[in-house]
């Protein structure tokens, strides 16, 4: 067992959280350098930040997808990102079984939004004592979500977060109905917007999900006007050659200039 030493943090002073790291594992190079631009940019700006990728991609469009580097090499990259960085790090579980093998390296577990109806597999994640981020499905409504904070606290775990990220809006698209915000906020949970997930074009003719990145900031700025308590952001330093949802993270290049624009906007709609 890791050492607890990162602190979650879900404000400081007026301002969100900030959940973000590329998709998925690639290597431990890009994993560190990335984490350590996110980190100095949220010290920066005194944004409580919690790093995020996915150790293994279970839900992809064609089986020749990027799944993982493998899931022991790719924890233990995790668990540096924590160790020498001191950050609280999430990745997502897919199965119950994954559940207490996960929670050996890190401070969150997310439960996909495709799963996020799935009893023992929120069971499992809640049972850890770790937080549990709960992706709402595309197919939900927000005051569902109850149903599925519930599960998790069945089990006394009340480190809860939900996550907004669009509704299945036809075959191929999706919208967000920024209501779900406050009304998931009822709950008591933190509710997090995921910024880039949202914009995804998903089920596309190549087999290969798509995405509008340019839209980013509007989904954000939406946002935190409507008092978001945290944001979720997958950003990457070359999301051309990424290795999965590259058409849909934000490039690291942007992430300072976007989260200080979103930081004017969190200070206008405190005043």
């Amino acid at each position: 067992m890791i050492p607890n030493i990162p602190q979650i943090k879900f404000t400081d002073g007026n301002n969100f959280f900030l959940i973000a790291g590329p998709c998925v594992i690639e290597s431990e190079s890009l994993v560190m350098n990335t984490a350590e631009e996110i980190k100095r940019i949220t010290d920066e700006l005194q944004i409580p930040f919690i790093f995020k990728s996915s150790y293994r991609k279970a839900n992809r469009s064609r089986n020749d997808s990027f799944t993982g580097i493998g899931d022991d090499a790719a924890m233990k990259i995790l668990k540096k990102v924590r160790e020498e960085l001191s950050v609280p790090v999430l990745t997502d579980i897919h199965d119950a079984t994954e559940a207490k093998f996960a929670a050996e390296y890190v401070d969150v577990l997310q439960i996909p939004a495709f799963l996020c109806r799935q009893t023992d597999l929120l069971i499992a994640a809640g049972k850890t004592g770790k937080f549990v981020n709960i992706k709402k499905g595309q197919f939900l409504a927000p005051d569902q979500m109850q149903f599925a904070a519930q599960k998790v606290l069945d089990t006394g775990n009340k480190n809860i977060l939900l996550t907004e990220r669009g509704t299945t809006f036809g075959y191929g698209d999706l919208v967000v109905d920024y209501r779900g915000i406050p009304i998931m906020q009822q709950t008591g949970y933190p509710v997090v917007m995921d910024c880039t997930h949202s914009l995804q074009k998903p089920n596309q003719s190549s087999g290969v999900t798509g995405g509008i990145p340019h839209m980013i900031e509007t989904i954000s700025k939406a946002a935190i006007a409507v008092g978001v308590d945290g944001l979720f952001i997958e950003t990457h330093p070359d999301t051309a050659n990424a290795k999965s949802d590259g058409t849909n993270m934000l490039p690291l290049s942007q992430l300072k200039v976007l989260l200080e624009k979103l930081t004017m906007v969190r200070t206008a709609v405190a005043i």
